[in-house]
């Protein structure tokens, strides 16, 4: 394990989980800890603005690059099938927590995050709480029809990208219209294009859990958060799922306005206060 401080308040290291290499990022909060895990194609980045504010400067928050993403390492061929599926990247959060000791963190999952995350619950004993967003729940195996689950799936799954195809997939995390930071359009670029062909060729296989089924056995709190002007995910699915969520923070979804699929960045401030108010309701 290697540590690697950096100019801000945000230091870098680099875990061995087997055979991969796994870059995180923490703040230099002592609070209780927060683990951040981002979405398909994305990376630690997406949450530099939290790690480096105000909140870092009160929670211990640590935010993991999933395998094939960001700094971390890349699957062998081999690995695969293994690693770049939902199962995969929630033994990737798994052995992230054991190695940093983050058993009783709070742990907030993105997108594709937000799926590893409900995957892990069951291996996360003393996690304080769960927050997910861009994450409708999906039941396993996949039916026909999802009902909304989706307002589009873009270019999530394909293996090769060109610029204008990244650029489109990028545009889609966003309010439309709006612009968001370089490194999102670099990240997207760098992640293997094997992540995404094997996490699309995984769906519904081994090892996946009914995410419904998740939530509703779920006994610490969950809290989901949705941009107002979300291009993927549809509010009305996740509504409809709400009653079925005995430990639903708020009892409802909680919509941030002005704000897309990256919430997190596009309304930091919105994202920062949820956050904040639900480590300390977990804590109670």
């Amino acid at each position: 394990m290697a540590d690697h401080p950096t100019a801000s308040t945000v230091s870098t290291r680099t875990l061995s989980l087997g055979a991969q290499r796994i870059a995180v990022r923490e703040s230099a909060g002592q609070g209780p800890a927060i683990l951040l895990v981002h979405g398909n194609s994305s990376s630690s980045r997406v949450w530099q603005q939290t790690l480096e504010g105000e909140l870092g400067r009160k929670y211990r928050i640590v935010a993991v690059d999933l395998p094939g993403h960001g700094q971390s390492s890349d699957a062998g061929e081999a690995e695969r099938a293994a690693t770049y599926s939902i199962p995969g990247y929630a033994d990737a959060i798994r052995q992230v927590v054991e190695q940093l000791s983050l058993h009783k963190a709070v742990v907030v999952g993105w997108s594709l995050g937000g799926h590893a995350a409900l995957e892990a619950s069951a291996h996360l004993p003393q996690a304080a709480g769960f927050m997910i967003f861009g994450t409708p729940p999906l039941p396993f195996p996949l039916p026909a029809e999802l009902d909304g689950a989706f307002l589009k799936l873009g270019l999530g799954f394909e293996k090769d990208w060109n610029e204008e195809q990244a650029r489109e997939y990028v545009a889609d995390f966003l309010v439309p219209g709006t612009h968001g930071p370089a490194f999102l359009m670099e990240d997207a670029v760098r992640t293997d294009g094997h992540a995404r062909a094997s996490l699309g060729a995984s769906i519904g296989g081994v090892g996946y859990r009914d995410e419904p089924g998740i939530v509703a056995a779920l006994t610490r709190p969950l809290a989901i958060l949705h941009g107002a002007q979300e291009q993927i995910v549809g509010l009305p699915y996740l509504q409809a799922m709400a009653p079925s969520m005995p430990t639903l923070w708020r009892g409802e979804v909680q919509v941030v306005d002005n704000a897309g699929h990256a919430l997190q960045w596009e309304q930091r401030a919105a994202f920062e206060l949820l956050l904040d108010a639900f480590v300390q309701d977990c804590q109670r």
